[in-house]
């Protein structure tokens, strides 16, 4: 079955990634090396694209993201308001 996406972007979380691994001032390799020790195998061409949302993000990805930035998943999504 193919991926139904909405709009241009291919995930919601690519922004917040960004600030929170800035944030940690890890560059996006180290932040694939840091996943890495996870067992979970992203390339940094493959975070850039998550960044610029070009590149979905698995949900196991998505904890992976979320534990090694050490916020919650649910900080990795924009707020709503």
């Amino acid at each position: 079955m193919p991926r139904i996406i909405d709009g241009d972007r291919c995930n919601m979380v690519g922004e917040n990634v960004k600030m929170y691994r800035k944030k940690r001032k890890y560059c996006q390799k180290t932040l694939s090396e840091k996943l890495e020790t996870l067992a979970i195998y992203i390339c940094r061409g493959s975070i850039s694209r998550i960044e610029d949302g070009s590149r979905t993000v698995t949900d196991i990805e998505l904890y992976g993201l979320a534990t090694v930035l050490g916020v919650s998943i649910e900080e990795l999504f924009p707020s709503i308001e």
